[in-house]
């Protein structure tokens, strides 16, 4: 690429390319180039100007040999790069402003002003009309308000201000708009970047790629707990799809050999082939963007509220500038009542609130999916934390390996790993990283795996009948036996480690001691979380009573429970529910999912389970759990904003009824004022909530 350096400083240039124009697209492919490389820490395109600003580190001759390598004809970046990009919406909406500008000034400048009149009585039609539909419906809303305003000011003659009173409502609903968007689409962005790996079979194996390398065609496999994650044909297997996030179906449908499933919903129940029909969709931008914009039950009552009381505020408008034209018979005046309205700043200043508060809990490694659940966050007294993979450490390890069997440790664990690797549970991928680790091959030698919740897993391998899991679920549930004269060793097994238990047709064959050490900052999360307003912080775990009570002092919480069941923990929500309180549950695990339902807010670790970031409500990052004591800030602050906006929007319209009822300033004033106003108050509610 040809350039040149208009400007430059120490780490930072910028340039100009010798190109005609650049389209949006190109713009964000070149964008996305250069945050590539190691040395470029920021970058900011222009591309209406064809200019762009770099920050980097290092040489500046590395940052010019990077430029002068590219080319945009070769395919640098993914699709969903440019396809879910904000570029091309902000271009649209400011080519919007600039040509409603251009055409009223050359309007002015151009037309006779018989000419302007007649067109402005005909652009006056769309605003009437919608008036009058309104009302027609039995409904006092914004239009009607507005409809009444020009339509006052044709009948006293004043086409000017109708012309300007129309130009500042289409300039209001242009921004208005144009706000709305880009915070929706912010938000889809931060919600839909979390492509991560998925098992595709390969000449007759299981084989784990990116899905970036997913082609159309491809057959993927699903097991229960899954996500899937891309639209396709069921080839094989059967098995019940949650579809709640798409269609709001409360219960599960349905899928065998020949049926249709879609992207980012979970398999509950069941393993699934799914042979690959479309894979553009497959970060679910534009699913997402159709959940934000459509799905009410991620309305906050706050935005709910405003919404209401907006609607309701229309007729005492109307009835006051009625009141101040019998008062005064000065319809200059009521005109400026008129040109004022609470419902414009209340239906958009708390949705944009709103969504600029998930956009920003984003930032922090937080995915929120509706303004419900902040303002749940910001309400709730209790929090109960599972402690696997919460307060413990994400990436816990194999400590040891106890054998009872006369196979090897490695051989024992290579065994373990072939069935823990298809599933996400934290103490699952200790067994498998410790096999990669002594470069152990776990080559796929089982045939179906069962997965039973909370409990563990069964397969065959080799003919022989394979279980692994908790000591319930072994001894227990399985009826597994200790082999003779191994009882020592058993009542020997180190005590400070979590136990994983794996049997070999009905003979326990290894113990797996899973090292699960308290997060380093996890004491002073806890006491952070309860100077931010939490009352009971409880802990959870399906862990022996000697573990969690070790992991519990050490942690600060205020009370702790060990093995319990998905059950119980889904029973302690309910119970807490059901005495007042306002519960957040934290997990990780697919045995947190029916807590995590049961709450008010339900938060999931990001790497845990897919089944539970996909039935959760927020999503924090599994090596930030300050992310919590951060989602707290965010919902309380947010909180606070919403009140202020209130007391903002109904100060600031009051006094311009006054001023307006008192003829101190003109309608084109008043409606100008208004708009203003409900764009500062709408773009203070975008900024960051956090210092």
């Amino acid at each position: 690429m040809k350039f040149k350096i208009v400007h430059e400083i120490k780490g930072r240039i910028r340039i100009h390319m010798d190109l005609k124009r650049i389209s949006p697209k190109d713009a964000d492919i070149l964008q996305y180039y250069l945050l590539e490389q190691p040395c470029i820490l920021a970058v900011k395109v222009y591309e209406r100007n064809q200019d762009a600003a770099i920050c980097y580190t290092g040489k500046k001759e590395e940052v010019i040999s990077i430029l002068q390598r590219f080319s945009f004809r070769e395919g640098l970046a993914p699709e969903h790069v440019w396809q879910n990009s904000g570029r091309e919406l902000n271009r649209k909406y400011q080519e919007k402003i600039i040509r409603k500008v251009a055409m009223r000034m050359g309007a002015k400048l151009f037309l006779p002003v018989p000419v302007r009149y007649v067109f402005i009585v005909c652009r006056s039609i769309k605003y009437i009309w919608k008036g009058i539909r309104a009302l027609g419906k039995g409904k006092m809303e914004v239009s009607v308000l507005d409809g009444t305003a020009i339509a006052v000011s044709l009948l006293r003659g004043n086409i000017s201000t109708a012309g300007s009173v129309m130009f500042l409502l289409g300039i209001g609903e242009i921004l208005e708009e144009w706000t709305h968007k880009k915070s929706v689409d912010d938000l889809a962005r931060s919600m839909s970047l979390n492509i991560g790996k998925v098992w595709v079979i390969a000449d007759g194996k299981e084989v784990l790629v990116d899905t970036d390398e997913v082609r159309q065609g491809d057959f993927v496999v699903v097991r229960v707990g899954g996500v899937i994650p891309f639209d396709g044909v069921v080839t094989g297997g059967s098995g019940e799809v949650n579809q709640a996030s798409l269609t709001g179906e409360s219960l599960p449908v349905s899928r065998e050999t020949g049926g249709y499933v879609y992207a980012g919903t979970v398999l509950e129940a069941g393993e699934l082939v799914i042979q690959v029909a479309e894979t553009s969709g497959s970060n679910k931008y534009e699913k997402i963007v159709r959940m934000i914009e459509e799905s009410e039950r991620l309305k906050s009552s706050a935005e709910s509220r405003a919404a209401h009381l907006a609607d309701r505020l229309v007729p005492y408008t109307l009835l006051g500038a009625a009141s101040v034209y019998l008062l005064t018979r000065n319809a200059q005046k009521a005109l400026s009542v008129l040109m004022v309205d609470f419902s414009c700043a209340l239906k958009l200043a708390m949705p944009i609130a709103v969504l600029s508060a998930i956009r920003e809990a984003g930032t922090h490694r937080i995915t929120v999916k509706g303004g419900k659940f902040l303002e749940k966050v910001a309400e709730a007294d209790t929090i109960i934390l599972d402690k696997t993979g919460t307060i413990t450490r994400a990436h816990p390890t194999v400590a040891e390996i106890v054998p009872f069997h006369q196979e090897s440790r490695e051989d024992l664990l290579g065994l373990a790993a072939c069935l823990e690797e298809h599933f996400p549970h934290s103490m699952a991928r200790a067994v498998v990283r410790e096999a990669q680790k002594r470069g152990i091959d776990h080559e796929e030698r089982h045939s179906k795996v069962e997965y039973i919740v909370a409990h563990g897993i069964s397969s065959m391998v080799d003919g022989s009948r394979v279980v692994i899991g908790s000591y319930h679920f072994v001894f227990e549930d399985e009826g597994c036996q200790i082999p003779e004269g191994m009882e020592q060793r058993f009542e020997g097994l180190p005590e400070e480690y979590s136990h994983l238990y794996m049997a070999v047709d009905g003979k326990l064959a290894a113990v797996i001691c899973i090292e699960d050490p308290l997060r380093e900052e996890a004491a002073d999360v806890v006491a952070s979380l309860k100077k931010s307003g939490f009352r009971k912080i409880v802990m959870m775990t399906g862990d022996s009573e000697r573990t969690a009570r070790s992991i519990a002092l050490k942690a600060g919480v205020d009370e702790y429970y060990s093995e319990v069941l998905p059950e119980d923990k889904a029973a302690f929500v309910e119970k807490e529910r059901s005495e007042g309180k306002k519960v957040v549950m934290v997990g990780d695990g697919m045995n947190d999912s029916p807590a995590l339902s049961a709450a008010d807010a339900g938060i999931a670790i990001s790497d845990g389970a897919q089944l539970a970031r996909e039935i959760a409500d927020i999503t924090v990052d599994a090596d930030y759990l300050s992310g919590l004591v951060d989602l707290k800030s965010i919902s309380d602050r947010l909180a606070v904003r919403i009140r202020k906006n209130y007391f903002g929007i109904i100060g600031i319209n009051s006094a311009l009824i006054l001023l307006g009822a008192g003829g101190l300033i003109q309608p084109t004033v008043s409606a100008f004022v208004h708009n203003a106003s409900t764009l500062a108050i709408s773009l203070n509610s975008m900024k960051n909530l956090l210092d």
